[in-house]
């Protein structure tokens, strides 16, 4: 009974094709629509993980095939993948400073106008699944800013497609990268079992991988997903698992966006899970190992991280300490656009309302109400 529903929430078609029909919208197609429309859909699919995983499991094996070798408008080679490759990176990089909401009207008309005319050029299978990975990678990004922006349900519809996609190219890191931005999703959203069977896929994607930040990026989102399940043991020991992995990785950044996955944002993430499993000690040591050892030189990052910072201290007891770092979490979050920046500031504005009236928390309060 929930097959229908799936399909009309992330425009897939998951039934066989019928006996004589030559009628078939692939991925290709239906991420096109999708950037086409690129409709609000705020809803998270809260299917069961069993049946909402079928799903994802499903690519098309000849996708890739059906477009390759064909007559088409434009000859595709190597500089059409790098260009999309290149473009994804410029983009990407005015998202992780600015915010998910600057950019993405310009990734969405990037992918519907110059990378649809590439996909539906002539190319060979070698080139189709450079091209297919690429515009993966464009997708899972955009997916990424619409979950920036608040825009839950179509950025659910970008990581499927991003998935499907990679996984129709054969790109197990890709698709394991869009499995965690599904988990990531559904955990921020409160949908525990749903996280925590796509965070367990996710994983176990990634441990074919030979790439040690992909390895830690997925097992501290599968850690993340146990620690809010109630199962400190699993997550303890994907934190140590994931730890390993991260400590044999190099500091400079790869061409994959696994790759990007920083020493300073293993550190916020391994914070935020021991803050979940009840560790404030071991949190605000990782907090400040991400801001004062690895720098995260990012606006939005670096922001997001003192506002978890702050609440540390908070919780801790050191409320002068929280107040300083959350006006230097304002300082940094000014002019990004992002729906965690603006969650950060919500939360930092009700903790304010139970502090006593100093003069560094009635500015803070000034400040936020200011912003609104």
């Amino acid at each position: 009974m929930w097959l229908p529903f799936i399909e009309q929430v992330l425009a897939i078609d998951l039934s066989e094709p019928k006996e004589g029909s030559t009628t078939r919208v692939d991925t290709v197609t239906s991420v096109m629509l999708l950037g086409g429309s690129d409709v609000d859909r705020r809803q998270f699919l809260s299917a069961s993980a069993a049946v909402g995983l079928a799903a994802l499991e499903l690519p098309d094996a000849e996708a890739i095939l059906r477009r390759a070798n064909r007559t088409g408008p434009v000859a595709v080679g190597r500089g059409e993948v790098a260009a999309v490759r290149t473009m994804t990176a410029t983009l990407g990089d005015a998202a992780s400073e600015l915010g998910g909401g600057h950019a993405r009207h310009l990734a969405v008309r990037y992918l519907t106008v110059d990378v649809k005319r590439w996909l539906d050029g002539r190319y060979t299978e070698a080139t189709g699944r450079e091209l297919f990975a690429a515009t993966s990678e464009l997708v899972h990004l955009i997916g990424w800013m619409a979950r920036d922006e608040g825009l839950q349900g179509l950025s659910q519809r970008y990581h499927v497609h991003s998935y499907r996609l990679a996984a129709e190219a054969g790109e197990n890191e890709l698709a394991a990268t869009a499995l965690r931005g599904l988990a990531e999703q559904a955990l921020d959203l409160g949908y525990i079992p749903t996280a925590v069977r796509l965070a367990e896929a996710c994983e176990r994607r990634g441990r074919k991988l030979s790439n040690p930040k992909a390895l830690a990026y997925y097992r501290n989102t599968y850690a993340r997903a146990a620690a809010a399940d109630g199962d400190h043991a699993t997550a303890t020991r994907l934190l140590t698992e994931s730890q390993a992995a991260i400590e044999q990785a190099p500091t400079r950044p790869g061409q994959s966006w696994a790759s990007h996955y920083s020493h300073g944002r293993w550190a916020h993430d391994s914070a935020m899970i021991h803050a979940r499993l009840g560790d404030p000690d071991a949190s605000d040591e990782y907090l400040r190992l991400a801001l004062d050892i690895h720098g995260l030189d990012r606006k939005r990052t670096r922001a997001l991280v003192l506002a978890d910072l702050g609440h540390v201290q908070l919780k801790r007891g050191d409320t002068e300490t929280a107040l300083a770092t959350w006006k230097e979490f304002l300082d940094c979050a000014d002019g990004v656009r992002s729906v965690r920046i603006d969650d950060g500031l919500g939360n930092v504005a009700a903790r304010l309302s139970g502090l006593p009236g100093t003069a560094a928390a009635a500015e803070l309060r000034e400040r936020i109400a200011a912003r609104a």
